[in-house]
Protein backbone atom coordinates (compact mmCIF):
# COMPACT_ATOMS: atom_id res chain seq x y z
CA UNK A 1 0.00 0.00 0.00
CA UNK A 2 2.97 1.97 0.50
CA UNK A 3 4.52 1.93 -3.09
CA UNK A 4 1.33 4.02 -4.50
CA UNK A 5 1.58 6.50 -2.08
CA UNK A 6 5.78 7.17 -3.23
CA UNK A 7 5.59 6.94 -6.85
CA UNK A 8 4.43 10.53 -7.13
CA UNK A 9 7.00 11.78 -4.62
CA UNK A 10 9.53 10.16 -7.13
CA UNK A 11 8.22 11.73 -9.96
CA UNK A 12 8.00 15.18 -9.11
CA UNK A 13 11.66 16.37 -10.00
CA UNK A 14 11.23 15.47 -13.39
CA UNK A 15 8.61 18.18 -13.90
CA UNK A 16 10.95 20.72 -13.49
CA UNK A 17 11.69 22.92 -16.97
CA UNK A 18 15.08 21.99 -17.52
CA UNK A 19 15.31 24.67 -20.70
CA UNK A 20 14.00 26.98 -18.02
CA UNK A 21 16.74 26.63 -15.15
CA UNK A 22 19.69 27.04 -18.28
CA UNK A 23 18.07 29.87 -19.38
CA UNK A 24 17.70 31.08 -15.35
CA UNK A 25 21.35 29.92 -15.02
CA UNK A 26 22.81 31.74 -17.94
CA UNK A 27 21.15 35.03 -16.82
CA UNK A 28 22.52 34.56 -13.51
CA UNK A 29 26.06 34.15 -14.51
CA UNK A 30 25.83 37.07 -17.28
CA UNK A 31 24.15 39.22 -14.67
CA UNK A 32 26.35 38.92 -12.07
CA UNK A 33 29.40 39.92 -14.94
CA UNK A 34 27.62 42.62 -15.43
CA UNK A 35 28.60 44.11 -11.64
CA UNK A 36 32.21 43.73 -12.76
CA UNK A 37 31.52 44.97 -16.34
CA UNK A 38 29.82 48.12 -14.64
CA UNK A 39 32.48 48.89 -12.69
CA UNK A 40 35.40 48.58 -15.07
CA UNK A 41 33.48 50.87 -17.81
CA UNK A 42 32.55 53.24 -14.99
CA UNK A 43 35.82 54.70 -15.19
CA UNK A 44 35.16 56.49 -18.41
CA UNK A 45 31.33 56.59 -18.69
CA UNK A 46 29.42 58.43 -16.26
CA UNK A 47 25.76 56.56 -14.66
CA UNK A 48 23.60 57.90 -18.02
CA UNK A 49 25.84 57.74 -21.03
CA UNK A 50 26.82 54.13 -19.51
CA UNK A 51 23.27 53.04 -19.27
CA UNK A 52 22.72 54.55 -22.91
CA UNK A 53 25.63 52.97 -24.70
CA UNK A 54 24.32 49.91 -22.64
CA UNK A 55 20.70 50.43 -24.27
CA UNK A 56 21.60 51.47 -28.30
CA UNK A 57 23.96 48.23 -27.85
CA UNK A 58 21.41 46.14 -26.66
CA UNK A 59 18.70 47.25 -28.53
CA UNK A 60 20.80 47.28 -32.37
CA UNK A 61 21.53 43.89 -31.86
CA UNK A 62 18.10 42.73 -30.71
CA UNK A 63 16.57 44.50 -33.09
CA UNK A 64 18.29 42.28 -35.99
CA UNK A 65 17.85 39.38 -34.19
CA UNK A 66 13.95 40.08 -34.49
CA UNK A 67 13.88 40.66 -38.29
CA UNK A 68 15.66 37.86 -38.71
CA UNK A 69 12.71 36.05 -36.97
CA UNK A 70 10.07 37.97 -38.18
CA UNK A 71 8.91 38.73 -34.85
CA UNK A 72 6.69 41.68 -35.47
CA UNK A 73 5.17 44.03 -32.68
CA UNK A 74 3.86 42.57 -29.40
CA UNK A 75 0.07 42.19 -28.67
CA UNK A 76 -1.73 45.13 -27.46
CA UNK A 77 -1.94 43.68 -23.77
CA UNK A 78 1.86 43.20 -23.59
CA UNK A 79 2.37 47.08 -24.04
CA UNK A 80 1.54 48.51 -20.49
CA UNK A 81 4.27 45.61 -19.21
CA UNK A 82 6.87 46.90 -22.07
CA UNK A 83 6.76 50.35 -21.17
CA UNK A 84 6.80 50.15 -17.52
CA UNK A 85 9.84 47.52 -17.82
CA UNK A 86 11.35 49.62 -20.40
CA UNK A 87 10.81 52.93 -18.28
CA UNK A 88 11.71 51.45 -14.17
CA UNK A 89 14.40 48.38 -15.54
CA UNK A 90 15.87 49.23 -18.57
CA UNK A 91 16.13 53.04 -18.10
CA UNK A 92 16.07 53.40 -13.94
CA UNK A 93 17.79 50.60 -12.80
CA UNK A 94 20.68 51.20 -15.55
CA UNK A 95 21.08 54.74 -14.37
CA UNK A 96 20.56 54.33 -10.60
CA UNK A 97 23.21 50.85 -10.61
CA UNK A 98 25.95 52.06 -12.51
CA UNK A 99 25.88 55.52 -9.84
CA UNK A 100 25.47 53.43 -7.12
CA UNK A 101 28.80 51.72 -8.15
CA UNK A 102 30.74 54.47 -8.79
CA UNK A 103 30.58 54.84 -4.95
CA UNK A 104 30.43 51.27 -3.65
CA UNK A 105 32.13 47.79 -4.98
CA UNK A 106 31.20 45.50 -7.76
CA UNK A 107 30.26 42.86 -4.80
CA UNK A 108 28.89 45.25 -2.17
CA UNK A 109 26.33 46.38 -5.10
CA UNK A 110 25.13 42.83 -6.01
CA UNK A 111 24.87 42.09 -2.40
CA UNK A 112 22.25 45.22 -1.65
CA UNK A 113 20.69 44.46 -5.46
CA UNK A 114 20.07 41.33 -3.95
CA UNK A 115 16.97 42.31 -1.77
CA UNK A 116 15.07 42.61 -5.15
CA UNK A 117 13.78 39.08 -4.59
CA UNK A 118 12.14 39.57 -1.52
CA UNK A 119 10.62 42.83 -3.18
CA UNK A 120 9.40 41.16 -6.23
CA UNK A 121 7.89 38.14 -4.01
CA UNK A 122 6.00 40.93 -2.01
CA UNK A 123 4.47 42.63 -5.33
CA UNK A 124 4.09 39.85 -7.10
CA UNK A 125 2.12 37.81 -4.12
CA UNK A 126 -0.02 41.54 -4.04
CA UNK A 127 -0.18 42.37 -8.00
CA UNK A 128 0.03 38.79 -9.46
CA UNK A 129 -1.68 37.24 -6.36
CA UNK A 130 0.99 34.31 -6.19
CA UNK A 131 0.21 34.52 -2.79
CA UNK A 132 1.77 36.21 1.37
CA UNK A 133 3.58 34.27 3.48
CA UNK A 134 4.25 35.50 7.01
CA UNK A 135 8.25 34.23 6.62
CA UNK A 136 7.94 37.01 3.19
CA UNK A 137 7.85 39.80 5.38
CA UNK A 138 10.69 38.46 8.14
CA UNK A 139 12.59 38.10 5.30
CA UNK A 140 12.27 41.71 4.00
CA UNK A 141 13.42 42.79 7.00
CA UNK A 142 16.29 40.58 7.37
CA UNK A 143 17.89 41.83 4.11
CA UNK A 144 17.29 45.30 4.98
CA UNK A 145 18.88 45.30 7.78
CA UNK A 146 21.79 43.24 6.12
CA UNK A 147 21.75 46.32 3.37
CA UNK A 148 22.22 48.70 6.43
CA UNK A 149 25.11 46.78 7.73
CA UNK A 150 26.69 46.95 4.32
CA UNK A 151 26.27 50.38 3.61
CA UNK A 152 27.65 51.48 7.06
CA UNK A 153 30.47 49.33 6.75
CA UNK A 154 31.91 50.23 3.58
CA UNK A 155 31.33 53.92 4.39
CA UNK A 156 32.97 53.47 7.40
CA UNK A 157 35.71 51.96 5.19
CA UNK A 158 36.47 54.91 3.38
CA UNK A 159 35.80 52.45 0.36
CA UNK A 160 31.63 53.46 -0.12
CA UNK A 161 28.97 55.96 0.84
CA UNK A 162 25.40 55.42 2.06
CA UNK A 163 24.23 57.59 -0.39
CA UNK A 164 26.13 54.27 -3.12
CA UNK A 165 23.87 51.58 -1.36
CA UNK A 166 20.99 53.76 -1.48
CA UNK A 167 21.11 54.11 -5.07
CA UNK A 168 21.69 50.13 -5.20
CA UNK A 169 18.76 50.38 -2.98
CA UNK A 170 16.61 52.28 -5.80
CA UNK A 171 17.95 50.09 -8.61
CA UNK A 172 16.48 46.87 -6.32
CA UNK A 173 13.38 48.23 -6.30
CA UNK A 174 13.21 49.13 -10.35
CA UNK A 175 14.30 45.57 -10.84
CA UNK A 176 11.69 44.20 -8.86
CA UNK A 177 8.96 46.45 -10.52
CA UNK A 178 10.15 45.53 -13.98
CA UNK A 179 9.64 41.74 -13.30
CA UNK A 180 6.56 42.10 -11.76
CA UNK A 181 5.09 44.23 -14.95
CA UNK A 182 6.97 41.72 -17.22
CA UNK A 183 5.22 38.51 -15.59
CA UNK A 184 1.86 39.35 -17.23
CA UNK A 185 3.09 40.70 -20.81
CA UNK A 186 4.79 37.76 -21.57
CA UNK A 187 0.98 36.28 -22.40
CA UNK A 188 0.83 38.47 -24.87
CA UNK A 189 4.24 38.31 -25.82
CA UNK A 190 7.77 36.19 -26.57
CA UNK A 191 10.38 36.78 -24.18
CA UNK A 192 12.90 38.08 -27.11
CA UNK A 193 9.78 41.14 -28.38
CA UNK A 194 9.69 42.21 -24.87
CA UNK A 195 13.51 42.61 -24.33
CA UNK A 196 13.58 44.09 -27.89
CA UNK A 197 11.40 47.09 -27.16
CA UNK A 198 11.89 47.36 -23.52
CA UNK A 199 15.31 47.63 -24.22
CA UNK A 200 14.37 50.23 -27.11
CA UNK A 201 11.95 52.48 -24.61
CA UNK A 202 14.99 52.29 -22.09
CA UNK A 203 17.26 54.06 -24.87
CA UNK A 204 14.94 56.35 -25.42
CA UNK A 205 14.48 56.94 -21.38
CA UNK A 206 18.44 57.79 -21.79
CA UNK A 207 18.64 59.53 -24.69
CA UNK A 208 18.75 63.02 -22.73
CA UNK A 209 22.33 61.84 -21.52
CA UNK A 210 23.51 61.32 -25.55
CA UNK A 211 25.79 64.04 -25.59
CA UNK A 212 27.26 63.37 -22.49
CA UNK A 213 27.87 60.09 -24.52
CA UNK A 214 29.34 61.23 -27.18
CA UNK A 215 31.59 63.29 -25.62
CA UNK A 216 33.24 60.65 -23.01
CA UNK A 217 33.40 57.85 -25.91
CA UNK A 218 35.96 60.12 -27.67
CA UNK A 219 37.83 59.99 -24.69
CA UNK A 220 37.29 56.61 -23.41
CA UNK A 221 39.67 54.05 -23.48
CA UNK A 222 39.32 51.05 -25.76
CA UNK A 223 38.60 48.35 -22.74
CA UNK A 224 35.78 50.58 -20.99
CA UNK A 225 33.67 51.12 -24.63
CA UNK A 226 34.30 47.46 -25.02
CA UNK A 227 32.96 46.86 -21.74
CA UNK A 228 29.59 48.95 -22.34
CA UNK A 229 29.38 47.35 -25.55
CA UNK A 230 29.58 43.89 -23.82
CA UNK A 231 26.42 45.19 -21.25
CA UNK A 232 24.49 45.77 -24.61
CA UNK A 233 25.00 42.21 -26.23
CA UNK A 234 25.10 40.08 -23.40
CA UNK A 235 24.01 40.88 -19.87
CA UNK A 236 21.21 42.91 -21.63
CA UNK A 237 20.49 41.31 -25.00
CA UNK A 238 21.07 37.57 -23.92
CA UNK A 239 20.70 37.81 -20.59
CA UNK A 240 16.90 39.41 -20.49
CA UNK A 241 15.78 37.55 -23.41
CA UNK A 242 16.57 34.09 -21.33
CA UNK A 243 15.37 35.55 -18.14
CA UNK A 244 11.90 35.74 -19.75
CA UNK A 245 12.33 32.49 -21.87
CA UNK A 246 12.06 31.43 -17.51
CA UNK A 247 9.98 33.50 -16.36
CA UNK A 248 7.08 32.67 -18.55
CA UNK A 249 7.63 29.27 -16.78
CA UNK A 250 7.33 29.53 -13.34
CA UNK A 251 6.51 32.28 -10.90
CA UNK A 252 7.90 35.77 -10.79
CA UNK A 253 8.92 35.27 -6.86
CA UNK A 254 10.63 31.76 -7.74
CA UNK A 255 12.43 33.37 -10.30
CA UNK A 256 13.67 35.89 -8.29
CA UNK A 257 15.09 33.14 -6.12
CA UNK A 258 17.27 31.87 -9.26
CA UNK A 259 19.94 34.95 -8.00
CA UNK A 260 20.68 34.03 -4.98
CA UNK A 261 24.16 33.01 -6.16
CA UNK A 262 24.80 35.99 -7.61
CA UNK A 263 26.47 38.24 -5.16
CA UNK A 264 28.88 35.05 -4.63
CA UNK A 265 29.68 34.82 -8.40
CA UNK A 266 30.16 38.54 -8.11
CA UNK A 267 32.49 39.20 -4.94
CA UNK A 268 34.83 36.10 -7.13
CA UNK A 269 34.66 37.98 -10.30
CA UNK A 270 35.56 41.04 -8.80
CA UNK A 271 38.30 39.92 -7.07
CA UNK A 272 39.57 38.02 -10.49
CA UNK A 273 39.80 40.98 -12.30
CA UNK A 274 39.33 44.35 -10.31
CA UNK A 275 41.15 43.08 -7.16
CA UNK A 276 38.54 43.84 -4.66
CA UNK A 277 37.39 41.79 -2.06
CA UNK A 278 34.78 43.65 0.68
CA UNK A 279 35.88 43.18 4.40
CA UNK A 280 34.17 40.69 7.10
CA UNK A 281 31.91 43.12 8.39
CA UNK A 282 30.83 44.02 4.68
CA UNK A 283 30.72 39.99 4.20
CA UNK A 284 28.61 39.78 7.09
CA UNK A 285 25.48 42.44 5.95
CA UNK A 286 25.72 40.20 2.63
CA UNK A 287 24.77 36.90 4.76
CA UNK A 288 22.08 38.64 6.33
CA UNK A 289 20.94 39.85 3.19
CA UNK A 290 20.91 36.29 1.63
CA UNK A 291 19.80 35.15 4.70
CA UNK A 292 16.47 37.17 4.44
CA UNK A 293 15.99 36.34 0.88
CA UNK A 294 16.11 32.09 2.46
CA UNK A 295 14.09 32.83 4.96
CA UNK A 296 11.26 35.07 2.52
CA UNK A 297 10.89 31.83 0.03
CA UNK A 298 11.83 29.06 2.69
CA UNK A 299 8.42 26.86 2.98
CA UNK A 300 6.22 24.99 6.07
CA UNK A 301 6.99 21.22 5.84
CA UNK A 302 3.76 19.74 5.52
CA UNK A 303 4.59 16.14 6.43
CA UNK A 304 6.74 13.74 4.17
CA UNK A 305 7.36 15.25 0.91
CA UNK A 306 4.50 17.58 0.96
CA UNK A 307 6.17 20.75 0.67
CA UNK A 308 9.55 19.57 -0.78
CA UNK A 309 8.54 19.09 -4.65
CA UNK A 310 7.75 22.63 -5.06
CA UNK A 311 11.52 24.48 -4.12
CA UNK A 312 12.75 22.32 -6.56
CA UNK A 313 13.20 24.54 -9.71
CA UNK A 314 14.66 27.92 -7.87
CA UNK A 315 16.72 25.08 -6.05
CA UNK A 316 18.05 23.52 -9.10
CA UNK A 317 19.07 27.05 -10.95
CA UNK A 318 20.90 28.60 -8.13
CA UNK A 319 23.19 24.96 -7.25
CA UNK A 320 23.48 25.37 -11.59
CA UNK A 321 24.42 29.15 -11.34
CA UNK A 322 27.21 28.14 -8.82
Amino acid sequence: MDQPDAAPAAAAPPRVDRLAVAAATVTVVLWASAFVAIRSAGDDYGPGALALGRMLAGTAVLGVICLLRREGLPARGAWPGIVTAGLLWFGAYMVALNWGEQLVDAGTAALVVNIGPILIALLGGWLLKEGFAPRLLAGMAVSFTGAAVVGLSMSGEGRASVGGVLLCLVAAVTYAAGVVSQKPALRHASALQFTTFGCAIGALACLPFAGQLVTQAGDASASATLNMVYLGVFPTALAFTTWGYALARTSAGKMGATTYAAPALVVVMSWLFLGEVPGLVTLAGGVLCLAGVAVSRSRRRQGRGGADPAPAAPGHAGAAAR
